[in-house]
């Protein structure tokens, strides 16, 4: 057996770098909708066919990553996807149409599929179990800070040099981490080459292509219930169909076997619910603040903002609970303390003390980024060396579609809640908001009991010094 690697945080920090600008560039172009369709003489809401365009091409791609690291290796992958990425920028900040902005967003989503996946295995493979906190540490913080900080950015930028500069910021740290590729990244590759299961990839394209189509649809306003349900259905016909070629297949695209893993099927699928809700919330606040009370965006913006400094405030100190309290401890707590937070949230209201409602979103933020971590660092603690790279790629997949769906879910619970209050007649204005975090709140209980099912001390070995 091959010897255990140590961490490479150079090679961490580049793979934080390339994770990050992927993460951001899925949701900063919600705040220059308005400039961009100014320009292009087209509706605010048509932009969406822009944003839809990039997470649709994410979700398909993103299954392909681990086949062409292994065959073709990590670094000439991640090069080019890092290329790729950051030449579909320049052509998203001159755009002049829509269809142009579109077609530009789908080859930034190519590159953006390629990154991540293929950044975090390079990391991971082979790496000693003892250092998989420390280089979880790196790869977390992407995931907890760009959802918040996005729109603000977004909005910064359009209002001061103006909104091609939403992707032109990527050029630098594009070109940085290209060179930086090429002396960091090791030439890693698979042991055997394998053909591609182009079969699996259909069924997995047509699934996540719909999915993702289907939700969007149910996030629109108004919705056409048709054309969701549709998408849906074909979601899930494709779904089960791809599952069961892909049991059979001698090489599937996505290998589900990892998921008999303990840590990495709570990681996964628990991990999946926590992270659909946790990445909703930051859009369940600002629409509370701003629909129910009646605030600015910029007001709701900067309260927002206090969950990001929860996020970033807590992270020197979430591996040291993960060592002092395990793997099981650490998640369950983050999940009934998370939604012991969004309970106190249903009680404020305009009237509350500014002082309150930013230190519940500072707790919502040091929660978040604890079970993030927890979850993130659970999921690979006792998956094996020779199949990091089939775990790797179901998880960036599954993860890929809870994240994406976390927006369109939220929109769903409060349409849901607010027509429900809404039917009881003269009632705050907020109360559907309120009724909104309670079940948000009562979804979390899914992850913490299947969490809590987990041996006292699984994935302990990944946990010691």
């Amino acid at each position: 057996m091959p010897r255990s690697a140590t961490l490479n945080r150079p090679l961490a920090l580049l793979a934080a770098v390339g994770m990050s600008m992927e993460n951001l560039d899925g949701t900063i172009i919600q705040t220059a909708a308005p400039a961009m369709a100014h320009d292009f003489g087209v509706r605010a809401v048509d932009l969406n066919l822009a944003m839809t365009a990039y997470l649709l091409t994410v979700a398909v791609c993103v299954p392909v990553s681990g086949w062409l690291a292994d065959r073709f290796g990590e670094r000439r992958v991640f090069a080019t996807a890092i290329a790729v990425f950051t030449v579909a920028s320049v052509l998203c900040a001159v755009s002049v149409s829509l269809p142009e902005l579109s077609a530009a967003r789908v080859l930034q989503g190519v590159g953006g599929a390629m990154m991540v996946p293929v950044g975090r295995l390079a990391v991971l493979r082979g790496l000693d179990r003892r250092d998989l906190l420390d280089a979880m540490a790196y790869l977390t913080w992407p995931a907890l800070v760009a959802p918040v900080i996005a729109p603000a950015l977004g909005g910064i930028l359009t209002d001061t040099v103006g909104w091609p500069w939403v992707f032109l910021i990527n050029i630098p740290f594009g070109i940085v981490a290209f060179v930086a590729t090429w002396w960091i990244v090791p030439d890693n590759r698979g042991a055997q080459r394998r053909r591609l299961d182009w079969s699996g990839f259909a069924f997995a394209g047509v699934a996540l292509a719909a999915l993702v189509l289907g939700m969007e649809e149910i996030g629109a306003t108004p919705t056409n219930w048709w054309w969701a349900c549709s998408y849906l259905v074909v979601a899930a016909a494709a779904g089960a169909a791809g599952v069961a070629w892909m049991r059979r297949a001698r090489h599937p695209l996505l290998d589900f076997s990892a998921l008999r893993i303990d840590t990495f099927r709570v990681g996964n699928v628990g991990g999946g619910v926590y992270r659909l809700i946790i990445s909703a919330a930051p859009f369940l606040f600002t629409l509370l603040f701003q629909v129910g009370f009646g605030w600015s965006a910029a007001q709701a913006g900067l309260l927002v903002g206090a969950v990001f400094v929860g996020n970033i405030a807590i992270k020197p100190l979430t591996t040291p609970l993960i060592r002092r309290f395990g793997f099981r401890g650490v998640i369950v707590g983050s999940n009934l303390l998370g939604a012991v937070v969004f309970v106190a949230c249903m009680f404020i209201d305009p009237a509350t003390p500014l002082w309150a409602i930013l230190v519940l979103l500072f707790f919502s933020g040091v929660f978040r980024s604890i079970g993030f971590s927890g979850y993130n660092s659970m999921q690979f603690a006792d998956v094996p060396a020779e199949r990091m790279t089939s775990a790797n790629t179901l998880a960036s997949t599954m993860q890929q579609v809870a994240v994406g769906l976390g927006i369109a879910v939220a929109a769903l619970i409060v349409r849901f809640t607010t027509a429900l209050a809404g039917a009881l007649g003269p009632v705050d204005v907020w109360l559907g908001y309120r009724w909104a975090l309670a079940v948000v709140a009562l979804l979390l209980m899914f992850p913490l009991v299947e969490a809590a099912l987990l041996p006292k001390h699984a994935g302990e070995h990944a946990t010691r010094r």
